[in-house]
């Protein structure tokens, strides 16, 4: 196998070529699904590979495996040089499509996958790894123990939250970001945008700029969107939606609630770890 080509559009598994794009709203690599299906199945017709993928989506949909046949489509470059709407994963997908195809190839194709498209592969096979990792780096940056703890249920939360969208259908990406906002603009009057302005954010990460009342509240909204969508079995975004509202408003009174008791806003405009609350705390 080679990884010459990584940074490239095409990048090869011994010597068979398979198609990936960038996406930079996502950060991620999205992958051809047919592509990867010759790799899988050792099948150099391309129309062949097409079938077989054809037949296995609609295996899938009707298992209820809604996580790889709901495919991205992005343009990729043909033999003939022209670009086409192509079905597309990222390493997530992928991973789960592999488990689909009886394969020989299967796991030397992960190993060749954690070089050209993901390079945190471990962690999805080991989540301890990630974990360990972003409790060292969180604690660099002056975290106290019960803000990473808050951090991390938080996160913990956000999880199940996201793999209850993809078991129900919502697109990644676009429709997860849409879904995100509904719950944070109704718990906490703001859109995710608005808040990451509010706290002089560039491109970090809201959560990590988040007070230990901003991610309790966080963490209330999420886990109660996920309870209200499993017990109304919500169904695509149309419907997570209704639930996402709900799910914030729950959190929107406990906080409301709270500012009633203490006289304090439960939203801020502090960057919790660069400001040095949180190394103060520690002292």
């Amino acid at each position: 196998m080679s990884d010459q080509n990584a940074n490239k559009a095409i990048v090869l598994f011994e010597d068979v070529p398979v198609r990936r794009k960038w996406v930079e709203k996502e950060e991620k690599w999205f992958f051809s699904v047919v592509d990867i299906i010759k790799v899988l199945t050792e099948q150099n017709d391309f129309q062949k590979a097409r079938k077989y993928w054809n037949k296995l989506k609609e295996r899938l949909a009707k298992e209820g495996n809604q996580s790889v046949t709901n495919c991205h489509q992005l343009k990729l470059l043909a033999k003939d040089g022209k670009k086409y709407l192509t079905d597309v994963g990222n390493v997530e997908t992928i991973l789960r499509l592999i488990q689909s195809i009886p394969s020989k190839k299967a796991e030397p194709f992960k190993q060749w996958l954690a070089k050209v498209g993901y390079q945190r592969l471990r962690e999805t096979v080991n989540p301890e790894i990630a974990i360990n990792r972003a409790r060292e780096n969180w604690k660099e940056m002056g975290a106290p123990e019960k803000w990473i703890e808050h951090r991390m249920r938080g996160q913990e939360v956000r999880n199940k939250l996201t793999d209850y969208w993809q078991e129900s259908g919502v697109g990644v990406g676009v429709e997860y970001a849409r879904l995100t906002n509904i719950i944070h603009r109704e718990w906490s009057g703001l859109t995710t945008d608005q808040h990451k302005a509010l706290k002089k954010l560039d491109k970090e990460n809201l959560r990590d700029a988040m007070t230990e009342a901003e991610l309790l509240f966080t963490a209330l909204a999420e886990l109660s969107t996920t309870q209200i969508a499993k017990k109304d079995k919500s169904a695509g975004f149309d419907e997570n939606a209704i639930s996402a509202k709900k799910g914030g408003g729950i959190a929107k009174g406990a906080k409301q609630q709270l500012e009633e008791a203490t006289g304090e806003s439960m939203v801020s405009d502090e960057n919790y770890l660069a400001s040095g609350i949180g190394s103060k705390r520690l002292e």
